[in-house]
């Protein structure tokens, strides 16, 4: 049985207490918050293995509990978003959100998540050792073991899961990588939301090529998927 701690965060209880329940069903503990003090507060008293987080809450926001946690943990964030909140996420993302839903959603696919996250998050140390080294590409380079990128020297910020992104495509040079295996290896997910790829491909363009428009180490190979320039 699972006993993995989740962390819900979200001012609905009609929303916040069906995850709940389901969870706890499910095998995980589950603690709750109904705000952005609340949570930060429960974050502090026992570190869960997830949060799954709402972007929209009275005083402190999910975007605001997001950058506190990334501050000083790696933890994987789940965001909570309605359609009109989509500028939103995308901040969220940039602030080192690991993937989102929209509300309304069904709670098997946000249960999906939370256990690929799981998988993801429990198979990093491993995973960090195996590729221990340094990665290249052009005018790119990825220091596995310091977490570290850069670009002709100069450091480049990235969050957890652009690194890891861009890790899955530099340890294939040259190799086409469809959407869904990126999801697969990155996330941990089985074909889920295709567009999360795309959205987090772009903004590492945006922080890694000369010209994001015209891409010169990140290349798209149309109806397959992308590919790092051998």
């Amino acid at each position: 049985m699972d006993s993995e701690m989740i962390l819900v965060v979200d001012d609905q209880q009609e929303i916040r207490e069906p995850i709940r329940r389901r969870l706890e069903i499910e095998g995980y503990q589950v603690r709750t918050a109904a705000d952005g003090m609340e949570a930060l507060e429960a974050f502090t008293l026992r570190r869960p293995a997830v949060v799954v987080l709402d972007v929209s809450m009275p005083n402190l926001d999910g975007l605001a509990v997001c950058r506190r946690i990334r501050a000083g943990s790696s933890v994987p964030i789940l965001l909570l978003s309605a359609k009109a909140e989509e500028s939103d996420v995308v901040v969220g993302l940039e602030l080192g959100a690991d993937d989102y839903l929209t509300k309304p959603f069904k709670i098997n696919e946000l249960l999906a998540r939370i256990r690929a996250l799981l998988r993801r998050a429990n198979s990093e140390p491993a995973r960090k050792q195996e590729t221990e080294g340094q990665l290249r590409a052009g005018p790119i380079m990825l220091d596995t073991k310091r977490r570290e990128v850069s670009r002709g020297g100069q450091a480049v910020p990235l969050t957890p899961v652009e690194f890891r992104l861009l890790s899955a495509l530099l340890e294939r040079p040259g190799e086409v990588l469809s959407r869904e295996m990126l999801l697969d290896q990155v996330w941990g997910y089985d074909g889920y939301d295709l567009g999360l790829v795309n959205t987090h491909v772009k903004r590492l363009r945006a922080k890694l090529e000369k010209d994001p428009a015209n891409p010169e180490v990140v290349l798209t190979v149309r109806g397959f998927g992308y590919k790092i320039a051998a």
